[in-house]
């Protein structure tokens, strides 16, 4: 019988599934099969970063809103803390009284040296001369470090995006008091992705570089991809479920937290599968014509199953029962 069908398909010029022809006998055979699922899918930033005040005090200034986009580094709000002000104004006083004392020093170790190189105080007095020169600069610096430190410190009350994207939330305003680590603003960067939930059945089939297909409105969105793939499949199932995330182009335009529906693959199986058009459905029966040993037709009643889509993206139906691999068919 397989010698038959083989010299069959060869005088009737038949050709591979793939190519085939309305004009032509198709070859029934069996095929993989993979079985999609409709999901629900949430669009997600990969990361959420948390712009946070660097030190406690009062909104000054607050320069975003919710859905401004942002840059690395910008200023998003002003911290002021009243208590730096005056701890500056103090640190200038004593740098200036200090500085006052080494001009005085500097001066005094300059006449006693005019007078050791005349012979008229002894060198202890020198010594002693420079010595409190150098405690004075020393002061000096001492107290341009700290004044310093309090102006990085006053600095600090510029809370900067940590990351360029999209504020999402600002849970303060301005006149708002903050202590150091609290949260300014919630920022989501700019890759977006496809965030699934899938029942724990499906964990095992789940795999990086998965396709996945988007249906429904979602398909009618200017600049979005009709499919994307899966990016990465997270190692912890929670409350019988498991999550991955997939990249689709042009998600950006998207409200972080939409439902997108999309189609993704669970199993494989084998199975057989033919072109919509070889099937014709009479008083509610589906039917296909089959060529026999002689080479007649004859009419043969399957039941259908799911819509599958063809090599080349053409409707084909998947055949539960009433064909096996090696049938020749034509057109009804």
């Amino acid at each position: 019988m397989i010698r038959w069908l083989a010299l069959g398909c060869l005088a009737l010029g038949l050709t591979p599934a793939a190519s085939w022809a309305q004009d032509e006998p198709y070859q029934v055979s069996e095929t993989e099969i993979t079985d999609q699922k409709a999901v629900f899918a949430t669009v997600q930033s990969v990361d959420v970063t948390m712009a946070r005040a660097r030190l406690s005090g009062t909104i000054g200034e607050l320069r975003i809103d919710e859905g401004d986009r942002v840059e690395a580094g910008e200023v998003i709000a002003v911290v002021v803390d009243n208590q730096i002000a005056p701890q500056i104004g103090s640190l200038n006083a004593q740098l200036a009284a200090v500085t006052a004392q080494l001009e005085q020093a500097r001066a005094d170790l300059a006449r006693d040296q005019r007078l050791y190189d005349r012979g008229l105080v002894a060198e202890a007095r020198l010594e002693a001369a420079r010595t409190q020169v150098e405690v004075f600069e020393n002061q000096v610096a001492s107290a341009r470090q700290q004044r310093a430190v309090t102006v990085q410190r006053s600095r600090e009350g510029d809370v900067l995006a940590p990351a360029t994207g999209v504020v999402l939330s600002v849970p303060v305003t301005a006149g708002s008091v903050v202590m150091p680590g609290e949260q300014i603003a919630e920022i989501a960067t700019d890759l977006y992705v496809l965030r699934l939930s899938l029942p724990e059945r499906h964990a095992r089939f789940v795999r990086e570089g998965d396709p996945v297909q988007l249906e429904g409105g979602a398909l009618t969105e200017d600049g979005l991809a009709a499919t994307g793939t899966i990016r990465q499949v997270y190692p912890r199932i929670e409350a019988g479920r498991v999550t991955a995330d997939a990249v689709v182009e042009g998600l950006g335009d998207f409200f972080v937290g939409e439902r997108v529906r999309v189609l993704i693959n669970t199993d494989a199986r084998r199975g057989i599968v033919i072109p919509a058009g070889l099937i014709e459905t009479r008083y509610g029966l589906d039917y296909v014509s089959v060529l026999d040993d002689a080479g007649h037709a004859r009419d043969v009643v399957v039941q259908r199953g799911g819509l599958q889509a063809g090599p080349e993206g053409e409707p084909r139906i998947e055949i539960l029962s009433g064909l096996q691999a090696g049938d020749l068919l034509v057109q009804p």
